[in-house]
């Protein structure tokens, strides 16, 4: 005799007044946390600015020249200095946490599953100062990989050398997030589908080329659009590893608000770096959706 499996039930909100109530502490929540702070950096992007005084003018005109301002080469130079390393940091950290995740799903026992993710997110939670000067230590002078740096001929104060410095402190940081992210992933995709292509004589990476990588697609473009955000937005990784010598733009607008106290200039440099992240993740969504639609 076999169990009859239990389906699940869909909860309506058929009362408009219901579903009012339900969702108010989230839209208060995301009015309150979200929107305010972003129209109010909106509205200060658009006053006067005099140096020598905090902030802006106070009852002046409004003005687009902060967004004026942005139009030169030294700030398309940071915003692209910001989105090289991080996408690069964001493709490494992938191509890392993807295997680590199938292994720790289709290789460890439950026991050490659970120990390693619990590992996993002890790095998570961890402080990134900590993480990010054990970067520094591990590329120092007394670093094991700076020897291997200085065979390849990259001395310690080229730019190419801070520029890996700082990749490897992104991807430090990545990695564990992303591993977290494909596990559920791998978790989910049934292995008697591998069993079977490699029984029909298919090799074992061409199992997971047509099997694994394609199920798990999805969850592999979050990962990435994931650490790709974070990497854009780091501020002390690039502050540290960067020797003052790799910006980005969270730096940037940190100096503006804070060093110079030019607070219109950092509303506007926070508005154009938000409107470039969102337009990347929006590119790769609608490139994803529409290739799920074919």
């Amino acid at each position: 005799m076999t169990k009859a499996r239990r389906q699940p039930v869909a909860i309506s909100i058929r009362d408009p007044r219901d579903a009012a109530l339900t969702l108010a502490p989230a839209l208060l929540v995301f009015a309150f946390g979200f929107l305010l702070p972003l129209i109010t950096l909106a509205i200060e992007s658009l006053k006067e600015f005099t140096p020598g005084r905090v902030g802006s003018v106070e009852n002046a005109a409004a003005t687009v020249q902060n967004c004026y301002e942005l139009a030169n080469q030294a700030f398309a130079s940071v915003l692209l200095t910001t989105f090289w390393i991080g996408g690069t940091a964001a493709i490494i950290g992938q191509l890392v946490a993807f295997p680590l995740a199938y292994f720790i799903v289709r290789r460890f026992s439950p026991r050490m599953r659970t120990l390693t993710l619990g590992f996993l997110i002890t790095l998570v939670l961890s402080s990134v100062l900590i993480k990010t000067y054990a970067i520094e230590l591990t590329f120092g002078s007394v670093g094991i990989f700076r020897p291997f740096l200085l065979t390849l001929g990259l001395s310690p104060n080229s730019r190419e050398y801070i520029n890996i410095v700082v990749i490897a402190g992104l991807v430090h940081a990545i990695i564990p997030v992303a591993t977290l992210t494909l596990i559920g992933a791998m978790q989910s995709i049934d292995p008697r589908l591998l069993d079977a292509a490699q029984s029909l004589g298919a090799p074992g990476w061409k199992a997971h080329l047509s099997i694994t990588l394609p199920l798990s697609l999805p969850a592999l473009i979050s990962s990435t659009l994931v650490s790709l955000t974070f990497a854009i937005s780091a501020f002390v990784i690039p502050m540290v590893l960067g020797r003052g010598r790799v910006l980005f733009m969270s730096n940037v607008i940190y100096t503006r608000f804070s060093d110079i106290a030019n607070y219109p200039s950092g509303a506007a440099i926070s508005l154009v770096m938000l409107a470039a992240a969102l337009a990347v993740v929006a590119v790769i969504t609608f490139a994803q959706a529409r290739k799920v639609s074919r």
